[in-house]
């Protein structure tokens, strides 16, 4: 098991990205935007630029956050946009020697009618070419179909071959479970527990549900259930990659949240980081540096 988090939460400069991963102690970030942009988007100069940086500071990208069938894209856009995003992201997760690639499956639409076969059809294809091309697609239960329920995971699974799961677990909390009548709040245990033998990565989130709405915290502080989907996976001897998304400096998909100056976000991951540390440490699960785990 190794430990890696969105730092451009920290930062949109990958200097400050790598040196808040290097303080933690860890050498692996999961990569998601530098300088604004997507790295499948960004210019080959740009680009170049990155790949010197890692080089130079012995720091890899473990995984590729990109926004292929995200939440923001819409299951009526053409698939060509979809295409496109993953043919440019292949030959740079190739550059960077980089083995996962975070998917979704495209926004809920409103109502009943989810167009799922229309869904598992693309997401065969996207898949296909990045395994073809020695990478596995790991889907995560965010605001997509994918995300509506565990059920809805085990959709994809069942109909996608090759998809893994990334499973996030702070989603549920901020999610409506849609198979239930009831349109309650989702169970993070109750999902991790019946989707778990298709988790290949593991996002760290904590928050909480209040009358104002969403609240971001600090690993086990709000109502994710951490310390207890941690200790499921070291009973399970999970070797793969837990990220940290702490989501309270800034949350990537709400340009209008608040944020925070970068010496103050640095601090809210840095402590992020350690608390998962300790939280691990406290049951005597140990990471090792990516590429020994």
């Amino acid at each position: 098991m190794y430990l890696t988090g969105f730092a451009d939460e920290v930062s949109q400069d990958l200097d400050k990205q790598i040196a808040v991963t290097k303080e933690l102690g860890w050498n692996a970030i999961e990569a998601r935007s530098v300088w604004s942009t997507n790295i499948h988007d960004i210019g080959e100069m740009e680009f170049d630029r990155i790949c010197q940086s890692l080089d130079e500071s012995r720091i890899r990208i473990n995984c590729f956050g990109s926004t292929i069938a995200n939440w923001s894209k819409h299951i009526n856009d053409p698939f060509s946009d979809t295409l496109a995003e993953v043919e440019r992201a292949i030959p740079r997760m190739q550059v960077l020697n980089t083995k996962l690639i975070r998917i979704m499956s495209y926004a809920r639409c409103p109502g009943e009618e989810q167009h799922k076969e229309e869904r598992f059809k693309r997401l065969r294809e996207i898949c296909s070419r990045f395994i073809d091309a020695g990478i596995t697609p790991v889907h995560e239960n965010c605001m997509n179909f994918g995300g509506m329920s565990w059920h809805h995971s085990l959709q994809l699974i069942d109909n996608v071959p090759g998809l893994k799961l990334v499973f996030d677990t702070g989603n549920p909390i901020i999610s409506q479970d849609y198979s239930k009548p009831t349109g309650e709040a989702q169970d993070p245990v109750e999902f991790f527990k019946n989707i778990r033998e298709h988790v290949a990565y593991v996002h760290i989130k904590d928050a909480r549900m209040e009358k104002s709405g969403e609240t971001f915290l600090y690993p086990g502080d709000g109502d994710a259930c951490i310390p207890q989907i941690l200790q499921m996976l070291f009973a399970s001897n999970y070797q793969g990659g837990i990220s940290i998304e702490p989501h309270m400096a800034s949350v990537f998909h709400d340009p209008n949240a608040d944020s925070v100056p970068v010496e103050e976000s640095y601090k809210i991951y840095l402590e992020y980081g350690r608390r998962l540390m300790s939280l691990l440490n406290g049951i005597g699960y140990t990471p090792s540096l990516y590429d020994e785990a």
